[in-house]
């Protein structure tokens, strides 16, 4: 599946959307014109759409804040948004923030690879459902089913725990609304891939006390590549306020996804040459190989109790239940030369990860002398549990060449099993206080205390390795001021953890498992927003402890990984027809200290991007509106040996959104085109790993609400 058209109305680039198409305007008459007349009272509104820059977002252990008022990066991208550009992937939702690498395959394992500010993102500890952990692994997510998404560039260690800095996705639940939505759309992508959708919720009972929103989702066909796939998705979100002040949340998500004959991926790990080889058309099934697939599960449970103790304090808690499962045989070709000759290996097994998750929180303000409060305090315990393949297999298929067709086949084996690899407890207290000096002026300060446990089992049951350390502490301070009420700068330091590697049987020390990785994160920013221009900027420095297989063969943390640059982003509205967007990311990074690769550029860092987009609501056509939009990524190292240096790329795409209403029902009527140009390139995946760009993809989709 490929990237869809990212234009439908000003993607959310780095913090940035504009106030959306109508304002609501209220005119209440004054109590009197003059002593002798008295104006009729008149009433006009129309619809709203919240800015993101103004949305609430989930900040972890901060609670719930507009992303104008935290002292971090944000990008919020609306459900209305991704459906208007019918996005299959997660990096086609972010594909207008000059920070965001998209990594990201549709129908592979790389489903959910997306790198931020050069750091690719935490597959254990980096995605979230309503602010509840989930494995990401091997996921593509039914995107049509959530509300909005939300994404936190950098350091996440007092808001979420442990976890590597690239950033974290969050994404939203729809929930019932006060208006009750029924509606249904039918989608078409080129090659045949036909999806359904149904989207159906309402509120009921006393004083509309109860809330119900059920989302179905089928999406089966022929992809482009010439592989299938077959999807089908369920999501149940209940709520109940049960008094004034108490109110109780039950949500589900159940997917079943089946992909087969997708492409493999590249590999430079044994790579002889001296260049990139010549890209490959985004459509070849070159890449694919008889019996090829991707089996994955997901089934999500959260459940949530609030109590507003008062007007200014409110307590929380909340549980989540999740399983991922993947049965995988899949390929990886390890490339030899320029040639494209390579080595097939093939991978065949099955796997599992279990995550629960608890937390509890109270939120409140308070005022001592000319100081405000706003205050947030909780404790939180999670385990993961990891299950890998038993009996996998891993061998040598054959020989071949990307630029002929793959001749190699390996179908199912019989009584694939998985074991209880791995087990990673934690469990913490959490504490913030933003300080209020009068208008202009307050100061955030935060900690995080962790008791850490990781323990590691054969397939037989025994004890082949543990790690444990108590009082881990993540803290976080930033100095914020508010110009206005529209207006923030600041300047905030991070300090983040993340899981050590238990080390991988190709090394000398198989079996290690090393000790957590250290990360810290300078940053100086500045957000605006208005109805007319919207813009952000950060500058920003994040250290992070590497990790490497040494000259020996010894897998070692040592040294550290740099990341510096500068983000841009703005929106102009520039009259009722018109709107313009942009956004700029410059890096630099390099590997620091006792790294072998000292000095080398950080594999899969881009050293620029940037994006652009131009709407047009056409004037005389009522609810019509097209957009162009364009991506250019800069050249990215593949090898962190620094050998291997992919081309940069521009990507362009085109759309269309048609809105009316006909006899009592709404239509939505939507067409884009991608990779207008069905530009070639080498799409980075991972340290590495390359895959083939997504190619010129065409895709329809028809709404109608009721």
């Amino acid at each position: 599946m490929k990237s869809r058209p990212r234009w439908a109305r000003t993607p959310c680039a780095s913090l940035v959307c504009p106030f959306s198409t109508a304002v609501l305007l209220s005119f209440a008459a004054p109590a009197f014109a003059d002593d002798a007349t008295a104006l009729p009272e008149v009433n006009v509104t129309a619809t709203q759409q919240q800015s993101e820059l103004a949305t609430p977002s989930s900040s972890g252990a901060l609670g719930s804040r507009k992303v104008i008022d935290t002292p971090f990066s944000q990008t919020v991208v609306s459900g209305q948004d991704m459906a208007d550009r019918q996005v299959r992937k997660l990096g086609d939702i972010f594909a207008a923030d000059a920070s965001v690498s998209d990594n990201s395959d549709a129908n592979s394992a790389w489903a959910s690879y997306l790198t931020v500010r050069g750091l690719q993102l935490d597959w254990q500890n980096g995605y979230k459902i309503d602010g509840l952990p989930f494995i990401g692994y091997g996921v593509n997510l039914p995107y049509e089913q959530f509300d909005h998404v939300e994404l936190l560039k950098g350091l996440s260690g007092f808001m979420y725990g442990f976890g590597a800095p690239g950033g974290v996705v969050n994404y939203v639940t729809k929930k019932a609304e006060g208006t009750p939505v029924r509606s249904i759309d039918i989608g078409y992508t080129n090659d045949s891939v036909l999806t359904e959708h149904a989207d159906i919720g309402q509120r009921f009972g006393e004083g509309n006390m109860f809330g119900a929103r059920v989302n179905y989702t089928h999406e089966g066909g022929d992809t482009v590549t010439g592989g299938h796939t077959n999807r089908n998705s369920v999501s149940v979100a209940l709520d109940a306020q049960l008094t004034d002040r108490l109110s109780t949340w039950f949500n589900m998500l159940n997917q079943q996804r089946r992909s087969d004959n997708q492409p493999a991926s590249l590999s430079f790990a044994t790579y002889q040459g001296s260049g990139m080889p010549g890209t490959v058309p985004g459509d070849t099934s070159n890449l694919n190989s008889d019996g090829q697939h991707l089996y994955t599960g997901l089934q999500l449970y959260t459940a949530g109790v609030q109590y507003q103790l008062t007007p200014d304090w409110r307590l929380s808690t909340r549980y989540s239940y999740s399983e991922s499962t993947r049965d995988r045989n899949e390929s990886t070709l390890y490339l030899n030369d320029a040639s494209g000759s390579y080595s097939d290996y093939r991978w065949i097994g099955k796997e599992a990860n279990r995550f629960n998750y608890w937390d509890a929180m109270a939120e409140g303000k308070a005022q001592t002398g000319a100081i405000s409060h706003q205050i947030t305090a909780g404790a939180s315990w999670q385990q993961q549990a990891n299950y890998y393949g038993a009996n996998a297999f891993y061998g040598l298929l054959g020989t071949g060449n990307i630029y002929a067709a793959n001749s190699n086949s390996m179908g199912d084996l019989a009584g694939l099993k998985t074991y209880h690899d791995s087990d990673i407890t934690q469990k913490a207290l959490f504490a913030s206080d933003t300080l209020g000096f009068g208008e202009h002026w307050s100061v955030l300060a935060g900690l995080r205390y962790t008791n850490y446990e990781q323990n590691s089992f054969s397939a037989s049951g025994a004890s082949t390795a543990s790690y444990d350390k108590n009082g881990v502490t993540s803290p976080t301070v930033a100095l914020m001021y508010k110009f206005d009420p529209a207006t923030t700068a600041y300047a905030s330091y991070v300090e983040s953890l993340e899981q050590g590697s238990t080390v991988g049987s190709t090394y000398a020390n198989a079996g290690a498992m090393l000790k957590p990785l250290s990360s810290k994160q300078y940053e100086l920013g500045f957000k605006h927003d208005s109805s007319v221009f919207s813009t952000t900027a950060a500058l920003f420095r994040i250290e992070r402890g590497a990790e490497y297989g040494n000259a020996d063969n010894v897998y070692v943390q040592d040294g550290m990984s740099v990341f510096q640059g500068v983000e841009l982003a703005g929106t102009w509205r520039v009259n009722p027809q018109w709107e313009v967007g942009g956004s700029l990311m410059g890096l630099k990074t390099w590997y620091g200290e006792g790294s072998s690769n000292r000095g080398n550029r950080v594999a899969g860092a881009p050293e620029w991007i940037a994006a652009g987009q131009v709407q047009y609501k056409v004037a005389g056509v009522a609810g019509l509106k097209i957009g162009l939009d364009g991506k250019y990524t800069g050249n990215t190292m593949i090898t962190p040996t620094g050998s291997l240096n992919a081309a940069g790329y521009a990507v362009f795409n085109l759309g269309a959104v048609y809105n009316l209403r006909a006899g009592a029902y709404d239509y939505t009527l939507r067409a884009g085109i991608d990779n207008l140009a069905n530009r070639e390139y080498w799409e980075f995946q991972y340290a590495n790993y390359v895959k083939a760009g997504d190619p010129r993809t065409v895709s329809l989709n028809a709404a109608v609400s009721f």
